[in-house]
């Protein structure tokens, strides 16, 4: 699970009922989100790290309380700069002392106190799920490429919702057998903490249409990887590696990892 919410919910991300207010926030904050740190965060951290450098300025996108944010702080000795639409979530994220440099909020679809190009690097972790349109997308995918520098990377981690009826060690995707149109909604199961789970409202966005919608955004070099069992064993945590056989990551991964440069 990332740092963004998985609900219906407004263009950025962690703004959505599920996640609402201080209650929310803190029901976010405590899912367990193995396979995430399995299959998608090292991943993420592993295409900035072969493209940024100490010191430079890194956007998480839908940073939720910032427990990514503060990962990547200290891998990859950015400046880690974290936005979301939720000022619950924010505010978890300043008390939580992660690493990040600063937080700001996403309001009406931008984050104004940031300049046009003054990132060096964007991460976006799982804020497509609560994109309701096409429309609402490309408007992220906008205010991504605002904020980066010409050639700026932009690397996307989202759960593919073709993978339903999977036991995954941490969530649930939709109902087993069904086929999802782009934008539909579908539900998710989130395992928490304590061992129970989460159901929430999520939006289906196919991985094949995001290098168009990228395109049509101001990307382009758009590559796409789908992150397995044995990769992990190379940059995942090792003990999470060996905590369980991860039965259904093996048979069908879940997550897709999706690069691109700003044009």
């Amino acid at each position: 699970m990332s740092d963004s919410a998985r609900d219906t919910g407004d263009a950025g991300g962690a703004g959505a009922a599920a996640w609402s207010g201080s209650e929310g926030a803190r029901a976010f904050a405590a899912l367990e989100a193995a396979t995430d740190w399995l299959l998608g965060y090292p991943f993420v951290f592993r295409e900035l790290s072969a493209r940024i450098g100490p010191g430079a300025v890194l956007v998480d996108y839908g940073c939720g309380p910032g427990a990514v944010a503060g990962h990547a702080a200290q891998l990859l000795g950015a400046r880690v700069v974290g936005v979301d639409t939720s000022p619950e979530m924010l505010d978890l994220a300043r008390a939580s002392d992660t690493g990040a440099a600063e937080y700001h909020l996403v309001r009406d679809g931008r984050v104004a106190a940031l300049a046009d190009g003054s990132a060096d690097a964007v991460m976006c972790s799982h804020v497509l799920a609560s994109l309701p349109d096409e429309e609402a997308v490309l408007d992220v995918f906008r205010e991504v490429r605002r904020l980066l520098r010409p050639g700026g990377p932009f690397v996307l981690l989202a759960t593919d919702p073709a993978c339903t009826g999977e036991e995954y060690a941490s969530v649930r995707i939709g109902d087993p057998g069904a086929v999802y149109a782009p934008g539909r909604e579908l539900t998710v199961r989130l395992r928490r903490t304590d061992g129970s789970w989460q159901e929430v409202r999520n939006h289906a966005w196919p991985a094949g249409l995001l290098p168009g919608l990228l395109e049509r955004a101001g990307f382009r070099d758009t590559v796409q990887h789908r992150p397995t069992v044995e990769e992990a064993r190379e940059v995942a945590e090792p003990g999470l590696v060996r905590s369980r056989p991860w039965t259904a990551e093996r048979v069908r991964p879940p997550l897709v990892v999706t690069i691109a440069s700003a044009a």
